[in-house]
């Protein structure tokens, strides 16, 4: 009997990658863009695992998770994020999420986070992939140069880093984890 898992996303095509690849692992797939319809699956069908987006569009997926987790506390969920930091990953924790794994992430991590619960048990450890400071500061300034919409000035001023340094940081290719 396929287990049943909602992915959700606000990102339509990466929510379609990950369904089909799910599918191929004989998983029956149910998907959703935000927390309303979400919300709604939940109430209406029996689902055995989450996976949920740490940004959806307008909402924090910590908010999400909290609310999934309080009404369905025994879901195993698991988040996936493109902007990685400690304190997410230490609130979603907290909030009993199994697992935080960071974009990109193949379907074997994503099973990988759920294997536990597949033998029957529910302490599955937090993903050991950490990153490195460098990796961290990359991260960050992503996600601050998507809130400033790719505007080089606005990222600078707000990372309180002078220009040309940003450029530069910008030109360097990703650190690895």
């Amino acid at each position: 009997m396929s287990k049943k898992i909602l992915v959700i996303d606000d990102d339509a095509t990466l929510r379609y990658s990950l369904a089909k690849a799910l599918k191929r692992h004989d998983m029956t797939v149910v998907e959703a863009e935000d927390s309303q319809s979400s919300l709604s699956i939940l109430a209406n069908e029996k689902i055995d695992y989450v996976l949920l987006d740490l940004k959806l569009e307008t909402e924090s997926g910590l908010v999400l998770a909290e609310s999934i987790l309080s009404k369905w506390p025994e879901l195993s969920v698991v988040m996936l994020t493109g902007f990685a930091s400690i304190k997410t990953a230490v609130e979603a924790i907290k909030l009993g999420v199994k697992d935080y794994l960071i974009k990109p992430v193949s379907i074997e991590d994503i099973l990988k986070s759920f294997e536990n619960d597949f033998q029957g048990n529910s302490n599955i450890p937090i993903s050991e992939l950490t990153l490195s400071p460098k990796r961290l500061e990359w991260e960050h300034i992503q996600k601050v140069l998507t809130d400033h919409d790719g505007n080089i000035s606005k990222t600078a001023k707000a990372l309180n880093m002078h220009r040309r340094t940003l450029q530069r940081k910008l030109k360097k290719k990703p650190v690895n984890r």
